[in-house]
């Protein structure tokens, strides 16, 4: 017994000077984290909306593993897998804010599994494959990870017989173990469950509110729609439409011109490619109202980029132009509309000899961030603006019949969707169910087909999301993502 002790009160000393050496506090682990936030920030991947959501996601749920490692006694380590779309460096590049080339990015896959912020910190940097050097400036250099690593890795092991007799879990083999478990939908459901019930509770007054305002204000207007960009907690949403609702009881003259048209709260305020009226969340009623009283003029504007569409549509052959929210950046009316005028001279300029009419039926979208075209799995062509015309002649004849295929399995794509969704709706009684935008059809039918098959009673009354990863909302919703195991 003796010998027991002297070994525990040894190993407990040992500990304690490991978890000394490489305490890192959160303000050096975020200064730490520079170069990666600079290469994965949401902000600058405006022109890739798939990657930002993916982006914005992962950061969420890494900032609560942050967190969590923060906390005094957290002793929670489940792995969390995380992915994030990386930009590009520059190879010869000096300065930090040039070394990010804009052609490209690159996607990283990691999983955490560490027990203190300056291993965390290390193994995100080498997993993007940054520099760790800057870690040594800080109060708690690299040189102690090392160090504090060796040191549980130390040569001296206590017999497994120490941990069945003292009840203390092997350090090593846990990690082990929790390196070897993957999360399966069942058992994250097991876990999360509790979680996602009591917030959705109390989620509950707060949403009836949200629907009544939108329902209000909606009719009020005489909108189409009210939309959010963003995913938005219910408080934050329900305070945008007290907003809106001040604006209107305020200045009511000014709201004449809304009819029928779609507000969507956003990053800024203006009118979007699409049409629709952009109410920047962080601008004041003073700028909402300048939108509301330039209308006028941004439909003036909407018909010159119509003209504009029609007449990109007639020099190549009939193929109309399109703009897609979900699969393109949320550009201004002015941003777009200069997009299609520079592209237009291009193709007038170039005199290409396309049929008139041959491409009728078939659809384009526009964008800046690429430089060869591509053809959707909805069959619509991805025209760079910057694309040679006699590469662009010869792409769009090779791949027209393709893309005339994809079209039509497009709308049974889209109807089998629909009825997936429905089915699992009914079957696991859930109040609602839904995806990420950056989810693409043939994932959500894929993922429906595999629930149905499952027997999932935790679902009950909630609300699932299909995403790329787990997780709990604020709100309560499920996200689950659409390959779980």
């Amino acid at each position: 017994t003796f010998y027991y002790f002297v070994r525990l009160c040894l190993d407990k000393i040992l500990l304690q000077c490991v978890l000394q050496s490489r305490t890192l506090s959160g303000a050096d682990a975020i200064n730490a984290l520079r170069p990666f936030y600079f290469a994965v920030h949401p902000d600058f991947f405006g022109q890739h909306p798939k990657e930002r959501e993916v982006n914005e996601n992962s950061l969420k749920r890494l900032n609560g593993y942050l967190e969590n490692l923060q906390k005094p006694g957290f002793r929670s380590f489940k792995p969390t897998q995380l992915t994030f779309y990386v930009r590009e460096r520059e190879p010869n590049s000096s300065n930090v804010q040039e070394s990010f080339s804009a052609s490209g990015f690159r996607a990283v896959s990691f999983t955490l599994h560490t027990r203190d912020l300056l291993s965390t910190v290390l193994d995100i940097l080498n997993s993007c494959s940054l520099s760790t050097e800057h870690v040594q400036n800080l109060n708690v250099s690299s040189q102690s990870h090392k160090e504090a690593k060796s040191t549980v890795n130390r040569p001296i092991k206590w017999d497994k017989t120490y941990y069945s007799f003292t009840g203390f879990k092997d350090p090593e083999e846990e990690l082990e173990q929790a390196q070897r478990v993957e999360t399966t939908l069942i058992s994250w459901l097991d876990d999360n469950e509790a979680s996602a019930v009591k917030k959705l509770k109390k989620s509950l007054p707060l949403r009836k509110e949200l629907e009544r305002l939108k329902i209000e204000l909606t009719r009020e207007l005489q909108l189409s729609d009210i939309r959010w960009q963003r995913s938005w907690g219910i408080a934050h949403r329900c305070s945008q439409l007290h907003s809106l609702g001040r604006l209107v009881q305020q200045r009511p003259e000014i709201l004449k011109n809304v009819k029928g048209r779609t507000v969507v709260f956003t990053d800024r305020s203006g009118m979007s490619a699409a049409g629709h009226i952009m109410l920047g969340t962080m601008d004041v009623h003073h700028h909402w109202t300048k939108i509301f009283e330039r209308l006028p003029n941004y439909y003036k504007l909407q018909k010159r980029l119509l003209l504009l569409e029609d007449r990109i549509s007639q020099l190549l052959g009939g193929i109309q132009v399109i703009y897609i929210e979900e699969l393109q950046p949320l550009l201004t009316l002015e941003e777009y509309y200069e997009t299609l005028n520079s592209f237009y001279n291009k193709v007038r300029d170039s005199r290409l000899p396309f049929h008139p009419h041959s491409l009728r039926g078939l659809q384009m979208i526009l964008g800046s961030d690429r430089y060869a075209p591509s053809l959707h799995e909805f069959g619509h062509f991805m025209i760079p603006t910057v694309c040679d015309p006699a590469a662009l002649q010869w792409f769009i004849f090779a791949k027209a019949q393709e893309a005339r295929e994809n079209l039509k399995r497009k709308e049974e794509m889209m109807i089998t969707e629909k009825e997936l969704i429905d089915t699992s709706t009914e079957r696991f009684s859930l109040d609602r169910l839904y995806k990420e935008p950056s989810v693409s059809s043939a994932q959500m039918i894929d993922c429906c087909k595999r629930l149905l098959e499952e027997s999932l009673p935790y679902l009950q009354g909630m609300h699932l999301c299909i995403s790329h990863f787990y997780s709990v909302l604020q709100d309560g919703d499920l996200c689950i993502p659409w390959n779980w195991k």
